[in-house]
């Protein structure tokens, strides 16, 4: 399909072919019809991009203290990588468009394959051909309505804008009658303008064009002006000198002028409401001479910005949020469907999407033209033909060498990128033959970047093609397991990222899988145990023949709690997220797997997810083990640090940049000086070497028994009470299908 996307690096926009994007839980894929750019969010967005790295480092300074802190704890080589990848990235642009179902997720029950719908969200209802949008992000078009003629694709592609118009008026707490000014009449306050009057308001309305001026008399205005001094006599003119009920400003402009001609303009304790982007250094003594209500209108209404009501399509009662921003959505195109509004009138341009390009020209004043509503169009439901749906798009003329191993990769995020990916492409006879990611961009980017021969939405695809030997899995923790079980029974061999999976239940299944399958080898990312230090520090205690004592402190670092690592169905938490790393390196000095764990929380869970814990691991050696998991510290010092005291001998390794070893009152100190390294590369070697037939990287027992004591000390933390961990007993169990 055809997307439109923009180079987070320089702002240049095309138009790509890329793969459709997958139909995820929750979801209906849309064949798109008609999409809206918008003037403003979309034409600063553009400015942005086309900044260069210090004016984008002045307007996000909150980004610049992000790359400091980062490189401070990990070294100057890992934080380039991390900006380069973040700006080599494309970005998908739009958030307002239209179409006809054709494909609907399990769950969704209320939207059919054939459903006419208005969608809304950045990076859901995207400039595409095809898009794949949250339940609570779209509403059906009303067939019938008191118009004479149904709601066509383009008036429905207003839908997020108009949405955003009527959370604005809401939050304004307008009523039939008041008097209500608005300034700015661009798109966002032409339809205000409409909104209000068919809501029984008097409008008053102020642009600098006349010609904008001009429409929103059109559109239902009572009165409008082109300059301040103007529009202030015409408001107390019209108010008998009281002045206005409400103020909502529609503007987009850094200055505050439009704030405090708003605070002139109203009455005594009205509400002023800010819908555009403006300037909020506000005049203190005209606010508080009336005693004014200043407020922020935050886009298209309750449940903007919250993931469980948008991802995971949990409404909210009806009883107690009235107007969420679904039901702004549905309720703005029922006033399509009623003829109370004329949007037609606010169509200025419209580009066929080969040709989408041009409509950034216009909005970013390339082209000097004046304009209002911009409209994308695509050869979809309304002319007749379908957009193609082809899951694979060849790349590069990449060819695969006899004898290589070709590797194809399910999931192309940020770790996979900046971390996984470039270590193997280190590797010598190593062939990138498929990508797919659930977003098209993501997939054709990464194929580009590393050569892969192509990229595709299908998973059963790769799964199914001789030429892929292994496949990388680097998608979100839910998926793994399903997703490792479908390739090992595809005779792949597996790399799957952390962990492998969430309950004992899918843990049993690829005990199951491993022992009925011929897949040759199956690795998880516990790249720890391969980091040179982490070797340097296992020889050092090879000639220690005695339980050791292991401390793992973790200065972890706070995410917030609607961050998916957070989320149980999503990411399983931080323990079986994060955790599992130190569990499995435990278990690697230790030379044995935990026959007791227990877990522990910090007392301040209120402002924490399962952050700050204290676990005790108890090794059929005599090993003791403790991993003090914190997310209370300060990032700015050391993540991680680990200390081993056994057979007279101390080992520190320090974030593994430095290691000190200590023996017969003698130390040995190494240190890294640019860069961590924490093993990723040898990992990596270490698989390609497993399926060129040399001994796998982590044997099959102890990737079953790590993976299962991280299960059981979840399940710890949950109950408060220490756990055994019989591993004899659990893989018996599997492999009777005990747990099906």
């Amino acid at each position: 399909m055809k997307q439109l996307l923009q180079d987070a690096r320089t702002g240049e926009l095309k138009v790509a072919d890329v793969p459709a994007p997958q139909l995820l839980p929750g979801c209906v894929l849309v064949r798109v019809a008609a999409s809206l750019v918008s003037a403003g969010t979309e034409r600063a967005s553009a400015e942005f991009a086309s900044k260069g790295l210090v004016a984008k480092a002045k307007a996000r300074p909150d980004l610049v203290r992000d790359v400091l802190a980062k490189l401070r704890r990990d070294g100057l080589v890992p934080t380039m990588n991390a900006v380069r990848s973040r700006l080599d990235q494309p970005q998908s642009v739009g958030y307002s468009s239209a179409g006809l179902v054709v494909a609907v997720a399990d769950g969704v029950v209320d939207i059919k394959v054939g459903d006419r719908i208005a969608c809304a969200g950045a990076g859901y209802a995207v400039h595409a051909e095809f898009a794949c949008v949250p339940r609570m992000l779209v509403a059906k078009i009303p067939e019938t309505g008191q118009s004479a003629s149904p709601v066509s694709y383009e008036e429905a592609a207003f839908g997020t804008v108009g949405a955003i118009c009527l959370h604005g008026i809401r939050t304004a707490e307008v009523a039939l009658g008041d008097t209500v000014a608005v300034i700015g009449l661009g798109l966002l306050g032409q339809i205000t303008v409409q909104l209000l009057k068919a809501a029984g308001c008097r409008v008053f309305g102020m642009d600098l064009l006349q010609q904008r001026a001009d429409l929103a008399i059109a559109s239902g205005a009572e009165a409008v002006a082109i300059n301040a001094p103007e529009f202030r006599d015409l408001c107390f003119q019209k108010t008998c000198g009281v002045g206005v009920d409400a103020v909502l400003i529609a503007a987009e402009t850094p200055s505050s002028e439009p704030v405090n001609l708003a605070a002139e303009l109203a009455r005594d304790r009205a509400i002023v409401v800010a819908v555009g982007t403006v300037g909020m250094e506000l005049q203190r003594k005209l606010y508080y001479e009336k005693e004014l209500d200043f407020r922020i209108s935050r886009s298209y209404g309750p449940g903007r910005y919250d993931a469980a009501y948008e991802q995971k399509g949990r409404d909210y009662p009806i009883g107690h949020v009235r107007w969420t921003e679904t039901r702004n959505l549905e309720a703005f195109l029922r006033f399509i469907a009623d003829g109370k509004l004329n949007l037609p009138s606010l169509i200025t341009h419209r580009f066929p999407m080969e040709q989408a390009t041009r409509a950034y020209d216009l909005i970013t004043g390339n082209t000097r033209e004046a304009f209002l509503g911009a409209l994308i169009t695509y050869a979809g439901p309304e002319s007749g033909t379908v957009p193609n749906r082809s899951t694979r798009i060849p790349v590069t003329a990449a060819m695969i060498a006899k004898g290589s191993v070709g590797f194809g990769v399910l999931g192309a995020g940020s770790f996979a990128q900046n971390t996984l990916l470039p270590a193997l492409k280190e590797i010598a006879g190593v062939s990138f033959v498929g990508v797919c990611n659930a977003t098209g961009p993501r997939s054709r980017s990464v194929a580009e970047k590393f050569g892969f021969a192509y990229c595709s939405n299908s998973e059963e695809e790769l799964l199914q093609d001789a030429n892929i030997d292994a496949v990388l899995i680097a998608t979100r923790h839910n998926l793994h397991a399903s997703q490792a079980l479908a390739a090992m029974s595809a005779g792949k061999a597996v790399f799957c990222e952390k962990p492998l999976c969430l309950n004992e239940s899918e843990l049993a299944a690829l005990v199951r899988a491993s022992d009925e399958c011929s897949a040759p080898v199956l690795a998880v990312g516990f790249n720890r145990r391969f980091a040179p230090m982490a070797v340097q520090l296992k020889q050092f205690l090879s000639d220690i023949h005695e339980p050791l004592a292991i401390h793992y402190r973790v200065n972890a670092g706070y995410i917030p709690a609607d961050h998916w690592v957070n989320d149980l169905e999503q990411g399983g938490g931080r323990i079986l997220g994060e955790v599992c790393h130190f569990v499995d390196f435990l278990c690697f000095l230790a030379a044995a797997c935990p026959i007791e764990v227990q877990a522990q929380p910090v007392g301040n869970a209120g402002q924490y997810s399962a952050d700050n814990l204290v676990a005790s691991l108890k090794f059929a050696n005599g090993t003791l083990g403790t991993i003090s998991y914190l997310a209370n510290g300060d990032k700015s010092a050391s993540k991680e640090r680990i200390e081993v005291f056994g057979g007279g001998s101390v080992a520190i390794l320090e974030d593994f940049r430095r290691i000190e070893l200590v023996r017969n009152g003698r130390k040995q100190v190494t240190r890294a000086r640019w860069a961590q390294d924490k093993g990723h590369k040898a990992e990596m070697q270490a698989f390609v070497d497993a399926l060129r037939g040399k001994t796998p990287p982590v044997p099959f027992e102890q990737v079953v028994g790590s993976s299962f004591a991280t299960l059981r000390l979840q399940n710890s933390y949950q109950i408060g009470q220490p756990l055994k961990v019989d591993l004899s007993e659990f893989v018996a169990s599997a492999l009777q299908g005990k747990f099906e």
